[in-house]
């Protein structure tokens, strides 16, 4: 793995590139928000995760990130922030980020989310589509919405989802493959996040917040709440 870490502590950089050495990853650090920023700009396609501090000199790491998410909705992107206010974590998770590791941390729990999230990504790039050509071609298939697992496209009444990131695609994968069953937080977070968030469910929600938001600008509203319960995929009222 290529890992870019925009850090401005340099004693957290010195020791993770410890363990980052350990694992046999390649890493960048940035100790300051504009020029890791203009590392990812300069190279786009080589990153194959993100770790992004939310408190840098010269570039806050919520502007970063939002930049970042204008050129990949792909590349993974993990947040590292001191921060414990509820609503800068919702905030991180809303401008894309796919996951965060609170300060301080353990150097084998932040190794532990970026496996997970590797690991995410690449299920997701080497899936393939089932065999045949036309319709066949989708892995998910309802009346209304088409998923394609090998182009991570997704499509509602035949016009595309735009720019969902890698987690809001599982997700949305997650749900659609099985239409109106509904799935609790604690589930969705060990499907879609592949370990326990030990109860952290504003994961979900905020992620669930920015999927449908996507999805309204495209058709009708599938994800439901199940109110006490969680969430359902149902486009059975997506006609338009």
């Amino acid at each position: 793995m290529n890992i870019l870490m925009i850090e401005d502590n340099e004693s957290v950089s010195e020791m993770m590139q410890m363990f980052f050495l350990n694992e046999g990853w390649d890493a960048t650090f940035k100790y300051d928000g504009k020029e890791g920023l203009d590392a990812f700009l300069a190279e786009p396609e080589k990153w194959d995760m993100v770790t992004l501090d939310l408190n840098l000199p010269t570039m806050d790491g919520m502007v970063i990130g939002r930049e970042i998410r204008k050129v990949s909705s792909t590349v993974p992107i993990i947040m590292l922030t001191a921060r414990d206010s509820e609503s800068d974590q919702v905030i991180g998770l809303e401008m894309g980020a796919d996951d965060y590791v609170t300060k301080p941390f353990s150097p084998l729990t932040l190794i532990a989310r970026i496996k997970a999230l590797h690991r995410r990504s690449e299920i997701a790039e080497t899936a393939g589509p089932s065999e045949g050509g036309g319709d066949n071609s989708f892995d998910v298939q309802t009346d209304h919405f088409k998923m394609n697992t090998k182009t991570r496209e997704a499509y509602l009444n035949g016009k595309l989802i735009e720019g969902l990131t890698p987690k809001e695609f599982d997700l949305l994968h997650t749900l659609a493959n099985k239409p109106r069953q509904v799935f609790s937080r604690e589930q969705l977070l060990e499907l879609v996040w592949d370990y326990q968030y030990f109860g952290d469910e504003r994961t979900v929600d905020a992620h669930i917040k920015k999927l449908r938001q996507k999805i309204e600008k495209v058709g009708p509203q599938v994800i439901q709440t199940v109110w006490g319960v969680g969430y359902k995929f149902d486009d059975s009222g997506a006609e338009q």
